[in-house]
């Protein structure tokens, strides 16, 4: 499977994970949905495009279930 868009460097995200506070963590994992989101809409993966959207929607879902525990 070729990237269309370079990924992001596995070491580099995860450096300083553990540092991360819980709202930071989530910010970070929404920005990822986000470049996946803008991948999918630029046509990139086609053939994946169907399995890869289902999951950015329950990213999505369940970003938003750990924004509300965080705030409850």
């Amino acid at each position: 499977m070729a990237f269309s868009t370079p990924a992001p460097d596995p070491a580099d995200v995860n450096a300083g994970a553990g540092d991360l506070s819980p709202q930071q963590l989530l910010e970070q994992l929404r920005d990822d949905r986000l470049w996946l989101l803008r991948q999918l809409d630029a046509g990139s993966w086609p053939a994946y495009r169907l399995d890869l959207a289902a999951l950015e929607r329950e990213l999505g879902q369940l970003l938003d279930q750990a924004q509300d525990r965080l705030a409850g």
